[in-house]
């Protein structure tokens, strides 16, 4: 009987055959100077630059100015781009949006989440979570994240829902999928809708299955640095055709797809749509996807070998479900005692003086203090018992994450572009700056 091969076990298998030698090379290279420290740089070629296209865009952009339809209510780009997106993600309806801000915001609002009503979310995420959720006037609860995943806590959700608790809101952080076998599970016991962020997750897994899939919404960003990108845009997923119409009438001033009436409205909504200048651009970039996005993932799974031989670098787990990580970013966690106390700060300067550029990552999006003030504004004193927002303070703790705001560090996307050997690159940067990390932290 044949042995079953999973990507991920063919991934490891081919790429831990050469790291001995690559890991013998790293260490000699080590005992340089740093470039910080007036050595010459590990790498000094740009890594591959985003966005990727050619005349392919020109000729889709210039279609559409000619066609003279550039709304989508006339002209068809958006309902192909739609079709074709569902398609790919093996779901059964689309509606594209302005951007993935607008789908989180849409999903929520054709959900029928409002004032009063609380909607649970990971504080390592971007800003546009949050968002979503007090644009409409709902309470925002974070719940700490598993440092090791850079995800939602999986076991610390149960404690946060309240009777008032609508929605559950997981983010797919850097193309990683957060655990959707115990976050449905919630769900369906207490019977909450789910929203996924799937923003930077594009083609992502979940159990052989893209994420995006398995909520009552899945949401997308095609924002510039996104991995299908068209500068801006977005798109909500859905297995539900009446959640769907009422996802497009969100997003089209209350308008629905099928109206009996001219000015027939729906629900509550805005002009979030999305454009057909956009969705054209899109057409064309996700021909390139699968190709981007296997290139990342064999580059990340070799950067992860190479990477765990270092003490003090921890690359982000996977969950057991992950089948895919869509590598949006490469995320791991910086741990300075192993570097002689060199500051996080001082490391991404070496790093990218060794022309590696790196990041810090998110800063706690729970302690934001606009989060605060919107609270404590007339309308959420309105719609919230004054025990209800000071419990909100009290309860607004995320130890695990503050630690992880101190440690995270990420790579973007477009470095995991590049060829394997850039990837050996990155991690003879950084064992060079761990075995001089005691004179860089006195520069």
């Amino acid at each position: 009987m044949q042995t079953q091969v999973t990507r991920r076990r063919f991934l490891a298998a081919t790429t831990a055959a050469g790291v001995g030698l690559t890991l013998g090379r790293a260490r000699g290279a080590a005992a340089e100077k740093p470039a910080r420290l007036g050595g010459k740089p590990v790498r000094t070629e740009p890594f591959p630059s985003w966005p990727v296209f050619d005349q392919s865009e020109e000729q889709a952009l210039l279609n559409t100015v000619r066609s003279a339809q550039w709304f989508r209510g006339a002209g068809k780009n958006v309902n192909r781009f739609e079709e074709a997106y569902a398609e790919l993600m093996g779901a059964k309806f689309c509606v594209g949006t302005s951007s993935g801000t607008s789908a989180l915001l849409t999903s929520l609002n054709a959900l029928g989440v409002g004032a009063g009503d609380e909607v649970i979310l990971p504080p390592y995420t971007f800003v546009a979570c949050v968002n979503a959720i007090l644009m409409l006037n709902a309470l925002p609860v974070f719940v700490d994240t598993d440092p090791e995943t850079f995800q939602i806590d999986p076991r610390k959700i149960e404690a946060a829902i309240t009777g008032r608790t609508a929605a559950i809101m997981p983010v797919h952080l850097g193309g990683n999928p957060a655990s959707l076998d115990a976050i449905l599970a919630l769900a369906r016991q207490h019977k909450l809708a789910v929203v996924e962020d799937a923003c930077q997750a594009h083609l992502a897994e979940w159990r052989q299955r893209k994420v995006g899939t398995y909520g009552d919404t899945g949401c997308f960003s095609f924002q510039a640095s996104k991995n299908l990108t068209a500068g801006e845009g977005g798109a909500i997923l859905t297995a539900n055709g009446e959640l769907a119409e009422k996802c497009f009438a969100a997003s089209n001033n209350s308008h629905p797809r099928k109206a009996a009436a001219s000015y027939q409205h729906l629900l509550r909504g805005a002009n979030l749509r999305m454009s057909e200048f956009h969705a054209s651009l899109l057409m064309t970039q996700m021909a390139r996807l699968p190709e981007q996005a296997r290139i990342r993932e064999q580059n990340a799974e070799y950067l992860t070998t190479l990477l765990r031989e270092i003490p003090g670098i921890l690359p982000a787990r996977p969950h057991d479900g992950c089948t895919r990580n869509a590598y949006h970013l490469y995320l791991f966690r910086y741990q300075k005692e192993q570097f002689a106390d060199l500051p996080r700060d001082k490391f991404l300067k070496a790093l990218s003086a060794e022309g590696i550029p790196a990041s810090a990552g998110y800063t706690p999006l729970n302690k934001e203090p606009f989060i605060h003030q919107t609270l404590q504004s007339r309308g959420y004193r309105a719609g919230y018992s004054a025990e209800r927002l000071a419990r909100w303070e009290e309860q607004n703790h995320c130890p695990a994450n503050d630690q992880l705001c101190e440690e995270g560090a990420w790579l973007y996307q477009s470095v995991l572009l590049a060829k394997r050997s850039d990837m050996e690159q990155i991690a003879e940067a950084v064992r060079k700056i761990q075995a001089h990390a005691q004179l860089l932290a006195k520069g």
